[in-house]
């Protein structure tokens, strides 16, 4: 047998020197591991924080702040229509009042951009993106006074579960309310659900939950209210008093959360930037 093995010595001669080729070549490496070179390609989330800061703050300025506000205007509707905070027809108003907020304060917001850049070939789909983002502002105002009215009188909750409670809830709502609107207003221009945006609409929707979580700290009748000093609406308080103090709160929730997005992520990681996968 050993005999027989012998003839093939030769081939084995030639095959040796095309390894070595083959070893001597560059290598390309396969791995998940980011090397010095890639995070120079990379931009860290700091590098992009000034970006996002502003980007933000626009959100802030023209959706964030007019839903509180939105929702404590249409709450004072419902309180003069005699309806009671554990009714639907409560829930729909304020959710209402959340559209009507959203929708509003973007619609100016985009109008008054176009304005100032003479741009205005863009105001069709931002229109689409502000109904979209009312939509789901919609779902998430509807649902706050009930997951509240849960939480704090059925359940017995502090504030602080009854906050990540309902700001759980109603961001998870939120984010169901963006998944839905990207079919009703795919038709309009706006773009369809992907893995990308699924990911984007979450980390926008935790950022949501933030606001709507801190939202509850209006709410006076909790005794443990650590927020109560600076947005409690209290009954004597002037209703636009109350509507600002409202919006103050969802402000600062969502600047809270998203000011940790931005910090953290890498750019095309943040709904901000977008997502990019």
């Amino acid at each position: 047998m050993l005999g027989r093995l012998a003839p093939r010595a030769p081939a084995l001669r030639k095959t040796l020197p095309k390894l070595a080729r083959v070893a001597a070549s560059p290598v390309v490496r396969l791995s998940t591991t980011i090397t010095p070179d890639s995070t120079a390609e990379q931009p860290r989330a700091i590098e992009a924080l000034p970006s996002r800061t502003r980007a933000a703050i626009e959100v802030i300025a023209s959706k964030i702040f007019p839903a509180g506000f939105g929702w404590q205007a249409a709450s004072v509707v419902a309180g003069q229509q005699g309806f009671d905070a554990d009714t639907m027809a409560f829930a729909l108003t304020t959710g209402a009042g959340d559209f009507v907020g959203v929708f509003a304060g973007h619609s100016l917001y985009s109008v008054g951009k176009a304005a100032l850049t003479g741009k205005s070939s863009s105001l069709p789909s931002d229109m689409t993106t502000g109904l979209w983002l009312a939509t789901a502002a919609f779902c998430s105002g509807t649902s706050w006074q009930p997951i509240v009215n849960f939480l704090h009188d059925d359940a017995g909750c502090s504030f602080a579960s009854t906050a990540v409670g309902c700001g759980t809830v109603t961001g998870l709502s939120f984010f169901i309310g963006l998944r839905i609107g990207r079919i009703i207003y795919a038709p309009l221009g706006l773009p369809r659900a992907d893995y990308a945006n699924l990911c984007g609409d979450a980390m926008l929707s935790a950022s949501i939950g933030a606001a709507t979580g801190t939202f509850v700290g209006t709410d006076v009748s909790f005794p443990d209210n650590v927020l109560l000093p600076a947005f409690g609406v209290t009954d004597n308080m002037s209703d636009l008093e109350g509507m600002v103090r409202a919006g103050a709160s969802t402000s600062a929730g969502f600047l809270c959360m998203q000011t940790l997005q931005n910090v953290t992520l890498p750019r095309g990681s943040n709904w901000l930037d977008p997502v990019k996968l």
